[in-house]
């Protein structure tokens, strides 16, 4: 069988996978991507036209990894003429402690002010609120699908490879570099960055990872019923009437995302059944919450989320594998920031990420 060697390779062409190799090729060096499918795919967790560009963390290690973040989606730039980041705000209430999140975002110098919930109500009119306000102007979404086409780009254009259709069977940490399975035979690799969300587990069962939980959610589109602007939300309601955070942005021309947090039926992520759940709740809370939104015009969509039992990342590296994994619906803003500490742990076997990410 042929044996191709390369420097590094990164398997997983998710949001993840491609923002390493990017940073990778803005460090001079020319990973080659593997992704078992097709570019445009739904398979995964990457796909989709927004995420929510969510900033409300009081935790250091995700405050810094999001500061790191915010620079490589500066350095990306505009897409068509537009920002890759709609900076529109989000608003978080609920059942949280807003001053505690305020304070430390404002530690970072990152913008933020509480609101009574009159004032909150007053200004975006499509939604209700009970408790104090917390709204940061640095905060909206990411616009996906248009960041995995620039990351893409990007990572050619500085003498990268994207493979797409190539799917990987199996990774071996060898005693002359890691040996990866083709259908077509093997590359041989210096150093593997695995990002392959869902099915982590299967491809690194030599690596004693914490479980990792696929689950399929099903958050939906409503219609507003005017044309108010909308910001992107965090709502920690109250789980003796709802069964999860409700998180949710505008997505021009498909209405505003409305969903519950990790909340979705256990799957296998090759026989995912494409299942709505919750969808009669959630139409039960844009009722109550959103007058600005159709409670009956729900359009659902699916994804995965690929979770540790307490959310938190996967960022390390075991011999020559990288592995970042357990991104658990909320990483997808971090991304830039994920794919420069994978390229630091991937250049350097001394590198670490922040202790909480580390397996243990």
């Amino acid at each position: 069988m042929p044996v191709d060697a390369i420097e590094i390779a990164v398997i997983g062409g998710g949001v993840m996978g491609l923002a390493t190799a990017w940073e990778l090729t803005r460090r001079g060096h020319r990973p080659v991507v593997f992704e078992r499918f097709a570019r445009g795919h739904h398979e995964g967790a990457s796909h989709g036209a927004t995420r929510n560009f969510n900033n409300a963390y009081s935790e250091d290690h995700y405050l810094d990894l999001l500061v790191r973040a915010r620079a490589g989606w500066d350095a990306l730039g505009s897409v068509d003429g537009e920002p890759l980041l709609r900076l529109h705000g989000l608003v978080t209430h609920g059942h949280v402690d807003v001053e505690r999140i305020a304070g430390a975002l404002g530690d970072r110098g990152i913008p933020a002010s509480l609101l009574s919930p009159a004032d909150a109500a007053a200004r975006w009119s499509g939604m209700r609120f009970s408790s104090d306000v917390l709204f940061s102007p640095d905060a909206g979404v990411a616009r996906a699908s248009a960041a995995l086409g620039e990351l893409e780009r990007r990572i050619v254009a500085g003498g990268g490879e994207v493979r797409w259709e190539t799917p990987i069977s199996a990774i071996e940490d060898a005693d002359r570099g890691v040996v990866l399975t083709l259908p077509t035979g093997t590359v041989r690799a210096d150093t593997a960055v695995v990002t392959v969300g869902a099915w982590t587990s299967r491809l690194l069962s030599s690596i004693a990872l914490p479980r990792l939980t696929v689950t399929e959610e099903t958050p939906a589109h409503f219609r507003p019923t005017g044309t108010d602007a909308w910001p992107s939300f965090n709502h920690y309601t109250d789980p003796d009437r709802y069964p999860a955070t409700v998180y949710g942005m505008p997505t021009p021309g498909e209405g505003i995302k409305v969903g519950f947090h990790l909340v979705g039926d256990e799957v296998d992520p090759d026989a995912r059944p494409h299942r709505p759940t919750f969808v009669g709740e959630l139409a039960d809370y844009v009722r109550e919450w959103m007058p600005g939104l159709v409670p009956a015009s729900a359009t659902p969509i699916s994804c995965t989320y690929t979770s540790t039992d307490d959310s938190t990342f996967v960022l390390d590296r075991v011999g020559r594998l990288v592995v970042g994994a357990g991104f658990s619906g909320h990483g997808f803003k971090f991304a830039p920031g994920v794919g420069a500490v994978l390229a630091d742990l991937a250049l350097d076997p001394r590198a670490g990420a922040a202790e909480p990410f580390r397996l243990r």
